[in-house]
């Protein structure tokens, strides 16, 4: 931030001005006075006052002839520094002994205008069914003069980025989502002023998370209709096949059967019809083969008589 310089003093004043205000952290540093053959240690002071008011040394925090280069108002988290909703100036000079250099003063400055907002706090992500809940603390606490709002830049991990908000609660859910696909989120704070505060404080995003959304309602559902109905199917169509088997099981086996063989004759003879097919049936038929059974009748004239005397 700017500063000026006051009117002229033995010893160089201090440079570079610079206030960092990051959430809580209120630190206000700045550049050595350039050296000098005085080789006793330099000091520095520090003041600060608000709109109206006068000058004041700190008292909270130790800020009065210091050897470092900075100042934290916090004392590390110890006090809770300046408000929020007022304006603040502060000046810093430098000390050696009984000389002192000019007051060197930094413009006016209004903590909840000027601060960078960090992102929340311990941020948890809970998969729902076809959902992301997230909880989180905000980035610090204020008073009743400015609240925190909260949106959440979202995309699917292939997809384009979304954001939705702005939502004043710490609990966030993401709603409508698609199921069994993933997700990744930042989520932003925004510190709104209300009253005299009229102005947007710098902000910054949390870490990328990423987070697998649960089956929703109508996927379980589905999950376990579609085995059910391809069991029941293949069932049905099963029992369908048996049934025609039955009714038609002549015709079953009539289209199934083997088809009759020709014999080897019959195939050569079709190969060849010139070849005397007869003749090699008559050649291959052999008297030897045939079986012949034989009858003899053997007659008696005596029992030839008896039956001509009964006739």
């Amino acid at each position: 931030m700017p500063f000026r310089n006051h009117s002229f003093s033995q010893l160089a004043a201090p440079q570079h001005l610079k206030l960092h205000l990051y959430n809580n952290e209120q630190i206000l540093s700045w550049e050595p006075s350039p050296p000098s053959n005085d080789t006793r240690p330099v000091v520095y002071q520090v003041e600060f006052k608000y709109v109206g008011g006068s000058w004041h040394k700190f008292t909270e925090v130790n800020c009065t002839d210091i050897t470092v280069t900075r100042c934290d108002f916090t004392g590390g988290g110890r006090s809770k520094g300046f408000s929020g909703i007022y304006f603040v100036s502060l000046r810093v000079r430098a000390k050696q002994g009984e000389r002192t250099s000019n007051w060197v003063t930094l413009t006016w400055f209004q903590r909840y205008c000027n601060v960078t907002v960090g992102p929340p706090k311990n941020i948890l992500v809970i998969p729902g069914k076809g959902s992301l809940t997230t909880h989180f603390s905000p980035p610090f606490n204020v008073t009743k003069e400015a609240a925190f709002e909260y949106r959440v830049h979202y995309w699917e991990k292939t997809g384009a980025p979304q954001v939705r908000g702005p939502f004043k609660e710490s609990s966030i859910v993401l709603s409508n989502l698609k199921p069994f696909r993933v997700y990744c989120l930042q989520i932003e704070a925004q510190l709104i002023g209300r009253g005299k505060i009229m102005c947007q404080p710098g902000r910054s995003l949390s870490n990328v998370s990423c987070h697998e959304t649960a089956a929703d309602d109508t996927t379980g559902l589905q999950v376990i209709l579609i085995p059910v109905g391809t069991f029941s199917l293949l069932l049905v169509l099963t029992g369908a096949c048996f049934f025609l088997f039955l009714r038609y099981q002549g015709r079953v086996k009539y289209w199934f059967q083997a088809p009759p063989t020709i014999p080897g004759q019959i195939k050569e003879y079709l190969k060849d019809p010139d070849q005397p097919f007869l003749e090699a049936l008559d050649k291959d038929h052999s008297p030897k083969d045939d079986a012949w059974d034989s009858v003899s009748i053997v007659s008696s004239p005596e029992k030839e008589q008896d039956v001509l005397r009964t006739l």
